[in-house]
């Protein structure tokens, strides 16, 4: 994939994002900025409390009621092997409302953020497919198909994926 002059390479990596190598991790947050479960818990435990400080005052200036679903902004990384994290918010998924818009704008906002910051690469993990309930093979498909056709100058994608199951997934679309 080319954008802005240069080869993006998406990857996919089956373990924990908090790990992750890159420039910027991206934290599939709540509204709030202040922590949760998941991913989100997983990042703010291990980046410490310098993420949680630089989230409250995001909510403090700019956020104070909060991120909106399907935006994205970004803090220092704290503790954790990155430069940054971009938060974003993913939909919950609905039956009786099509959100794809929403969950492909997270993708497309956290790149922006990313083009913003001057970072090159960017570990994501699969937003929304987890206590948000999103459909596994379609989050997968969003997520690869928005990325894809992404213009932005991000040169290493790499889709960061807790279990075996949802490897799998991503594997056999990214293949496709």
């Amino acid at each position: 994939m080319r954008q802005h002059g240069v080869m993006t390479t998406i990857s996919l990596v089956q373990g924990d994002i908090t790990e992750q190598q890159a420039d910027a991790i991206v934290n599939a947050a709540n509204s709030s900025l202040l922590g949760g479960g998941g991913v989100d818990g997983a990042i703010h435990r291990r980046g410490g409390p310098e993420i949680l400080a630089a989230c409250r005052d995001l909510r403090a200036s700019h956020y104070g009621k909060g991120l909106g679903v399907g935006q994205a902004v970004a803090t220092t990384a704290g503790r954790l092997p990155a430069r940054w994290v971009i938060h974003t918010v993913g939909p919950v998924w609905s039956a009786e409302e099509d959100r794809s818009g929403l969950l492909a704008s997270c993708y497309r906002e956290s790149l922006r953020v990313a083009d913003e910051l001057g970072a090159s690469s960017v570990a994501f993990p699969a937003v929304s497919t987890g206590v948000y309930g999103w459909p596994l093979d379609d989050g997968a498909r969003i997520a690869l198909e928005t990325v894809r056709r992404a213009d932005t100058a991000v040169t290493d994608v790499r889709f960061v994926l807790f279990d075996e199951t949802a490897y799998a997934v991503f594997a056999a679309l990214h293949r496709g």
